[in-house]
């Protein structure tokens, strides 16, 4: 290639500057300009990152994307068995733990035929919700059959907050506060399911209820904050301390349902104190928050396990 073919195939390039190729004669030395094409900008061109793979149709339909929902699941739902053991309780735990995946699908569904679609996603969606449906009916028939029906009046109290939710998610509006602290008040009604269905007392299923209704509106607001932050959209943290201030008086209402659970409360007023100095710090990756959360919450149930059944 002889200059000429070079400078064109510089200028073809439109990179940046290099006097040093003039002195090599591989490129022309323009006077008016003082200046010539190079080619060190090559080097500085990165890499083109591989577009991400879109998610299955399947796993679009069936896996719920809300990471944080299976800690304030299974939150409840350990506090319950860690109260009062028992295979009825098991089989409550599993069915909260496919209602929290059956909605994934049913939201589809409700949005879809709200905005009138019915394509190969709404007719999967319907397919699997039928499945997860007709497992979950077997779960809470076991459950009946072993411990009867008193538990049942947990969950039935709780269908208005499941209703504020099912009403956003049609909308796809479920990431607003309201149904992400209706949905999981709603869920913190597992613990006093298993625990009546164990034998316990009502009191203490409802001071579980309590319990458990305080560490989820802590962790949503908490998290909220902290991933507002991390995309430059926060505007401080004041709903997240009084959530923190909420969450500790719930929970000692809780010891007003039953003392044994005291303990539980002092855990969850020292992590509301916790997040109210950890909001004002530099927030962690989003997979680390996750981690960080569910490791606190299964904390906070293992001690107020812990705490009434050593003052049982």
């Amino acid at each position: 290639m002889n200059s000429g073919e070079a400078s064109a195939a510089i200028r073809f390039t439109d990179l940046t500057l290099c006097p040093g190729l003039v002195a090599l004669g591989v490129a022309p030395f323009h006077h008016d300009q003082q200046r010539c094409l190079g080619v060190s900008a090559i080097a500085r061109v990165a890499p083109r990152r591989p577009e991400p793979r879109p998610r299955s149709l399947w796993r679009q339909v069936a896996v719920p994307t809300e990471h944080g929902g299976w800690g304030l699941t299974l939150e409840p739902a350990v506090l319950g068995l860690l109260l009062s053991f028992s295979w009825a309780g098991v089989a409550i735990a599993l069915a909260a733990l496919l209602t929290f995946v059956l909605r994934t699908p049913v939201k589809v569904v409700l949005v879809d035929r709200r905005r009138g679609r019915a394509g190969d996603r709404t007719r999967m969606a319907a397919r699997i919700a039928t499945a997860e449906a007709l497992i979950l009916a077997g779960l809470i028939v076991f459950a009946v059959r072993s411990a009867g029906l008193a538990w049942v009046a947990f969950p039935t109290a709780a269908l208005p907050l499941v209703a504020v939710e099912l009403w956003f998610d049609a909308r796809s509006r479920s990431r607003r506060l309201l149904p992400e602290l209706a949905g999981a008040c709603a869920m913190a009604s597992v613990a006093a399911s298993i625990v009546v269905a164990g034998g316990a007392a009502v009191g203490l299923a409802i001071a579980a209820w309590l319990l458990a209704t305080a560490r989820a509106i802590m962790s949503i607001a908490f998290v909220r904050t902290q991933i507002d932050r991390l995309h430059g959209r926060s505007r401080g943290w004041r709903t997240s301390d009084r959530f923190q201030a909420a969450g500790v008086a719930v929970g000692w209402l809780a010891v007003a349902a039953d003392a044994r659970l005291a303990a539980g409360a002092g855990a969850v007023s020292a992590l509301g104190v916790v997040q109210l100095l950890w909001v004002r710090r530099q927030p962690p990756k989003a997979s680390v928050l996750g981690a960080t959360q569910m490791v606190l919450g299964l904390v906070v149930v293992v001690i107020a396990a812990a705490g009434a059944h050593v003052m049982s």
